[in-house]
């Protein structure tokens, strides 16, 4: 299983390897869900939430991205919505290529 660093930060797959991008990772690997939202850096976000598997870090980046659509309302996407915008899933991978 990837780590909650690689699983945040990979951008792609290549057969069975997850590639990851090494900056970011670096960068912004130990901030938690919530810095992560609040950075703008909604796919992180997302991923950290969906790697942790808790509804309410879930229900938090959807809260969030929607204060950044629509800020007088802070409504439109829910958690169904941000799975397909930001196309992230749970896959069992062995190995990792940074890039």
């Amino acid at each position: 299983m990837l780590s909650r660093e690689d699983f945040i930060f990979t951008i792609g797959y290549d057969g069975p390897a997850a590639v990851v991008d090494r900056q970011a990772k670096r960068k912004y690997g130990k901030l938690s869900t919530l810095e992560l939202a609040e950075k703008g850096l909604f796919r992180a976000a997302y991923s950290s939430a969906v790697y942790s598997d808790d509804k309410a870090e879930l229900q938090l980046v959807a809260e969030a991205y929607n204060r950044l659509i629509d800020p007088a309302t802070g409504s439109g996407a829910d958690v169904t919505a941000l799975d397909r915008l930001f196309g992230v899933l749970p896959v069992d991978v062995k190995r990792t290529v940074m890039i």
